[in-house]
């Protein structure tokens, strides 16, 4: 297997709800077969109904309860962007569960989650930096 991701799909529980959330936030999308696709740098993210992403996973669907265990995270330029895009996230109707503060290891973040409880961090990470286009490039951990 290469190492790499294709696409993240997040179950949702109101498609138009997720959608325009996301449309919110800035991100365009195409709706195809009740399926919503975003193209995300070098990747799709994609919305679909919560109940058809587990059959299709061939998993009992269940109601989402409490953290998941993943959390998808964007990385901005500046402590400024952070703060900017937390209060888009609120006016889209996220829920800010992290307040913006300077962590123990010296980069700034929050976190929040979507109307369907998907965890997210917004950070700027100084370490981590972002090409022109949003890549990210991880620094070697080797000298650490």
């Amino acid at each position: 297997m290469e190492q790499r991701i294709t696409l993240v799909t997040l179950g949702v529980s109101d498609l138009a709800r997720a959608k325009g959330f996301y449309e919110a936030l800035g991100w365009q999308g195409q709706e195809v077969e009740e399926t919503v696709f975003f193209q995300a740098g070098g990747l799709g993210f994609v919305l679909w109904d919560r109940g058809k992403l587990a059959e299709d996973c061939g998993l009992e669907p269940g109601p989402a309860v409490g953290f998941g265990g993943i959390a998808l995270a964007h990385n901005v330029r500046s402590e400024a962007e952070v703060d900017a895009l937390l209060a888009v996230v609120e006016r889209a109707g996220g829920t800010i569960t992290k307040p913006a503060a300077t962590n123990a290891i010296g980069f700034y973040s929050s976190a929040f989650v979507d109307p369907d409880g998907h965890a997210w961090e917004i950070a700027h990470n100084p370490g981590f930096p972002l090409a022109e286009d949003g890549t990210v490039t991880l620094p070697d951990f080797s000298n650490l």
